[in-house]
Order: structure tokens, then sequence, then C-alpha cells
């Protein structure tokens, strides 16, 4: 008979300035398999906080938002990205558009409830990932669209100093890449330069 592995609770960071509310907050998330990790006022040092203990994610509960703790989650999502979930009593929509490009997942306009709390978690950490995801992909596509164009100036050079056709061009640059180990974008961005410099 086999075993299923339990799942290694979520390692979360809590930022909220009223202390005294740790140990509840501390107690509702171990019932729903959260490990606090750390405690930390909205105003202190959320970067350094967030590399030292690395969470996998963040709870803001904090009644309304300033600009320097969304600037410090802003800080935080393009240092060390991380599925944030702000709970808030603010229900002015320009403060949750703020939070939203500040990196929030989830902004739940409501004090911090330990039944809900959750699937709020679940659903703001496939939303980040979903998002990352997205962008990934899309770097991916900027980088292949950058490298067809880089290939195709390298072929045009080539296929005029030697008088060669596109695909004679193109294969050249491909025995190229394989006998030095080399991505075929990297050869042609070589080839590009090299050719700056002679016609220099």
């Amino acid at each position: 008979m086999t075993h299923s592995k339990p799942n290694k609770p979520l390692r979360v960071m809590l930022v909220d300035d009223k202390s005294d509310r740790r140990e509840m907050i501390d107690f509702a998330l171990r019932d729903i398999e959260c490990a606090l990790v750390a405690c930390v006022s909205g105003d202190g040092d959320l970067l350094s906080a967030v590399q030292q203990c690395n969470p996998d994610v963040i709870l803001i509960d904090i009644e309304a938002p300033g600009r320097d703790t969304l600037e410090s989650l802003e800080s935080v999502q393009s240092t060390v990205p991380r599925p944030m979930v702000m709970f808030s009593q603010d229900d002015n929509n320009r403060t949750i558009r703020r939070a939203t490009q500040a990196g929030v997942s989830a902004y739940v306009v409501d004090g911090l409830q330990g039944n809900r709390v959750r699937p709020i978690i679940d659903a703001a950490v496939a939303r980040f990932q979903h998002f990352n995801h997205l962008e990934s992909e899309l770097k991916k596509a900027h980088q292949q669209l950058n490298d067809r164009k880089v290939i195709d100036k390298a072929k045009g050079i080539i296929m005029k100093q030697r008088g060669l056709n596109e695909e004679q061009a193109y294969q050249a640059m491909r025995k190229l890449a394989m006998d030095t180990n080399r991505k075929i974008a990297e050869v042609a961005q070589n080839i590009i330069e090299a050719a700056s410099i002679l016609s220099g």
C-alpha cells in the first residue's frame, strides 16, 4: 500500500501593522496548512524580509495601503516576484488599481478571516503562475522575433559577399553554429558585427 506524500505547508510572510494579531493569524494559518515564516510592518524593509525568509506567498493585512507600502511591494515584485494577497478596508477603485499595478494578485475588501484565506491564497497563486507563464511566453516570442531579424540580416550579408542563395547562406551559418557549438542567432550577430567593422 502506497501513502501519498503530504504537501509541504505554504510558507507565508505577513505584512501587518498590528503586531498583536500575529499569534491569532499564525494559528489560523496553521489550520489551513500554511506556515507563518515572518511578520513585518507595512513601513518595514519588505524586500530584505522576502529575500531573507523566502516565502511562497505574501499576505498583506492593512486598513489602507499607503504609497510607501505599495512602492515596497512593487520593488519586491520586480526583484523577487511572489504571489501577493492584500486584505484591506479600502474599497477605493484607485487604491485597488494601484495595488494591482504593484503586483498584488488578489485584493480582498474585508478583514483577514481564517475560513476564507486558503481558497483566496490558492486563487492568487494560480493567477500569479498563469501571469508568469504568459510573460515568459511573451519574452520567448520577442526573442524568437529578434533572432529571426538578426539571422535574416546575416543571411543578406553572406549572400552579397559570397554570391550564395538564401538557403545556401542559411546552411553556411548553420554549419558554423554546429562546428562552434553556438546558437545560430549568436553566429548571425557575430557576422553582422564583423561586417560592420569591415565596412566602417
